[in-house]
């Protein structure tokens, strides 16, 4: 039976959405891979490409329709996620959807007024079965994200000071994602972690060997940091959420390690090193 099941994957042409894609594939579940852009985009083979957007209830009725399960992602560094998502939720709900699997963010649930927080509360109480995921910052940030640009011209720029940060690869969370999908790991809430924290300088000399070039880390202050993301035209509402974010990280917040990934999936998450090394091109 577990193999009928059909999920929804919101997001599913970011990183971490594909990669979500990828591995309910891999575990011979059927997929619908939704995309604000679907003309656009291509998905891995036999998923069904579907229109969805948040802020139009109809093209979730849509997706929706005969799905089991939902994976559902907020849009990145976005203040206004609670009244995007909640409706999703309660949406998916009357559709008949038995599983919503949710990411979050690490350390959400120490602030009830986290953006993040508010919806696991709503998804809490919408007696659907539930799944939270809270990872830690993805590795691809650095490969695929905001940090890359920056990568590709020999620097690291981040109000981080030297505090570190448990890195964890969008292909661990997914392997969470699919494996409580599969197992119908309800009621349950995972904080995914890497095996090991490291501070920037760490990364960039991890980064620098992979790559032969020299990458250097340099500590901005926060309004530096601020000021560039401004320069680079980031709207103002995702440039406060990021101030936060590495408020956390120099709080020391974001270093914790946790054995979920190896728990869930039985197997030790990919190392920063190693994530490197299969990625060394991109930076070449």
């Amino acid at each position: 039976m577990a193999n009928a099941k059909t999920i929804l994957v919101t997001g599913a042409t970011g990183n971490l959405g594909g990669a979500v894609v990828r591995a309910l594939l891999d575990r011979g579940l059927k997929v619908k891979a939704g995309t604000t852009r679907p003309e656009t985009v291509t998905v891995p083979g036999g998923a069904q490409i579907v229109k969805t957007v948040y802020e139009q209830p109809e093209t979730l009725a849509s997706a929706l329709k005969g799905a089991d399960g939902l994976f559902l992602v907020a849009p990145p560094l976005d203040g206004e996620a609670p009244a995007k998502l909640m409706p999703v939720i309660d949406q998916a709900k009357s559709a008949g959807v038995a599983h919503i699997v949710f990411n979050s963010a690490l350390g959400v649930d120490q602030n009830e007024a986290a953006p993040l927080r508010v919806i696991e509360r709503h998804l809490m109480n919408s007696g659907v079965g539930y799944t939270i995921l809270r990872p830690n910052f993805f590795m691809e940030n650095f490969s695929t994200g905001f940090v890359a640009p920056m990568v590709a011209q020999g620097g690291i720029y981040l109000a981080a000071a030297d505090a570190r940060t448990s890195f964890i690869s969008v292909e661990d969370i997914a392997a969470v994602a699919a494996a409580a999908f599969g197992k119908e790991h309800f009621g349950t809430a995972y904080n995914l972690t890497g095996s090991a924290a490291l501070d920037h300088t760490q990364v960039a000399g991890i980064l620098s060997e992979v790559t032969g070039k020299p990458i250097q880390y340099h500590a901005l202050s926060e309004e530096e940091m601020m000021q560039g993301a401004r320069d680079q035209g980031m709207p103002e509402g995702a440039v406060q959420y990021l101030a936060v974010l590495y408020q956390a990280v120099r709080n020391g917040w974001m270093a914790a390690v946790t054995e979920d990934v190896t728990r869930v999936t039985g197997r030790e998450p990919i190392t920063f090193g190693a994530f490197a090394q299969k990625h060394a091109a991109v930076w070449k």
